[in-house]
């Protein structure tokens, strides 16, 4: 494989092309016209505009992707995450078209793309399962029989859902026929298929996602556990590795499971499957993401092990090189997601120009992003600026590096969520551990950004009189003191 196309955009498109150039292949960037100057575009040793800035005029269009490939002489297709890297259609006319996709089969990701079909398929090597429905529901009176048997509340899921959408939770029996109705129609939209299916709701569960490696000759691995538990909107925002609550035979019990599950399908190259664990430490399988996940650097930096690089060696046909008595947890690692947007107005997007943009550095630092300064930040796309990374000899020292990275990270132009994420990996919660997927709608409120803003400002403003304070020589009598200043001050903000 001497040259790679990367479908994909922004700070992934960056990663992988950074991998491929250290083994020495070429690479291929498609961009929109929306991304024309985008970093990982002048990165990449040939690029090619595909179309208009909306996704589906560009970063979509797997057919125009594949003749880019064909034009250029390229090996492979690395999908990168998002667009079309769980699209088995277009998986199946890579394969077509002689192309190596960096990924698993079509067929692998059919089987685990239904949450039904993955279950079925988890189901024979015995894969704990939330108690539920085996198959799709359209009747009513069905999904009745099972909430009742399966004990109430319960949960209402669309079979090809993600993200939160087709979900509904069910607390009253009187109330499953409508939400059961409005599941249906949302997955229908959201989809292209209604299929819904029920299963008892797990109270206060923690969201936690083994990282699986298998190659074609049989073999397979698990490189531990992410912890992804804070959410918002059903989309995680803090990751971490290892988890604070996993015991070794735990953790051993749940990679064997994640190892089971890519058995199950016949799977190839980097995925993730994902389990809910509940307040007693029983845990269910969830899914399998078929492609790259956002959080992988944390796998990274506790294992010591390029992702990346692994999938390109499975593609090529080679042997994972190391066995899972190799693999051994490293210190433990943080992730943030960078996002434009403004925690105080419900995380709704919050797009702009970056005026000012200078990274965190440091040891035990890692930024992937696809951002430089004076960039505009794309209305069409994720509003993801960057993912901040720390690694540390354990847990408190991660924290310890992730507060002081977000302290250096400087972003202004738009509103972003380092704040929230500062505020929520010092949280005694998070410090200690004790979270679970609820941990935003527990303690989250916007008053607590705007009052460790005002603090901030506080301690700003008495620095500064202080300053002031020495550089003119003032006394009392002259003028009033520093902290009847803020006083003052603090009293207008009010």
């Amino acid at each position: 494989m001497r040259k790679i196309l990367i479908a994909n955009r922004g700070e992934i498109a960056l990663r992988v092309m950074r991998s491929a150039k250290e083994m020495g292949i070429a690479t291929v960037a498609v961009y929109s016209e929306a991304d024309r100057n985008a970093p990982f575009v002048k990165y990449a040793d040939q690029a090619v505009c595909i179309g208009p800035p909306p996704s589906s005029q560009s970063y979509l269009l797997g057919d125009k992707i594949i003749a880019v490939c064909k034009e250029l002489g390229v090996d492979g297709i690395h999908p990168g995450y998002g667009f079309l890297s769980e699209n088995a259609g277009f998986a199946r006319k890579v394969k077509e078209a002689g192309i190596t996709l960096i990924g698993p089969s079509p067929e692998a990701m059919e089987v685990m793309g239904d949450k039904l079909s993955a279950k079925n398929a988890a189901r024979k090597y015995n894969i704990p399962m939330v108690p539920g429905t085996e198959g799709a529901v359209s009747d009513v009176d069905e999904a009745k029989r099972t909430a009742l048997e399966v004990g109430l509340p319960v949960l209402i899921k669309a079979s090809a859902g993600g993200g939160g959408k087709g979900m509904r939770i069910v607390e009253h029996i009187d109330e499953l026929g409508e939400q059961m109705e409005r599941a249906i129609s949302e997955a229908q939209s959201a989809f292209g298929d209604g299929s819904v299916f029920i299963e008892r709701y797990v109270a206060g569960p923690r969201h936690i996602e083994i990282q699986v490696l298998a190659d074609n000759h049989g073999n397979v691995v698990y490189l531990f556990e992410r912890e992804c538990s804070i959410q918002r909107r059903h989309q995680k925002v803090v990751e971490e590795a290892p988890s604070a609550i996993l015991t070794s035979e735990l953790r051993a019990a749940m990679g064997k499971s994640a190892c089971d599950v890519a058995r199950s399908c016949q799977y190839s190259g980097a995925g993730t499957v994902e389990f809910l664990v509940d307040e007693n430490r029983n845990y269910y399988f969830l899914e399998m993401n078929t492609r790259l996940q956002v959080e992988h650097p944390v796998s990274e930096m506790i294992t010591g092990i390029d992702l990346v690089k692994e999938q390109i060696r499975v593609a090529r046909g080679e042997q994972l090189s190391f066995t899972q008595d190799d693999l051994k947890i490293n210190g433990h690692a943080l992730e943030i997601r960078v996002y434009a947007e403004d925690p105080a107005n419900n995380f709704l997007p919050d797009i702009g120009k970056l005026v000012t943009y200078r990274r965190p550095m440091g040891p035990g630092v890692r930024v992937d992003d696809g951002f430089e300064e004076g960039m505009d930040i794309p209305i069409y796309y994720d509003p993801m600026i960057a993912k901040l990374i720390t690694h540390g000899k354990d847990r408190d020292e991660a924290i310890a590096r992730m507060v002081r990275a977000i302290d250096e990270y400087t972003i202004t132009g738009c509103q972003t969520t380092l704040g929230f994420c500062r505020w929520a990996i010092q949280h005694p919660a998070f410090v200690s551990g004790d979270f679970d997927t609820h941990f935003v709608k527990k303690y989250f409120t916007p008053e607590v950004l705007n009052s460790s803003s005002e603090e901030e400002m506080l301690v700003a403003a008495l620095t500064a009189a202080q300053a002031l304070s020495s550089k003119t020589g003032s006394t009392a009598s002259q003028s009033s003191s520093p902290e009847k200043q803020v006083s003052q001050w603090k009293k207008v903000r009010r």
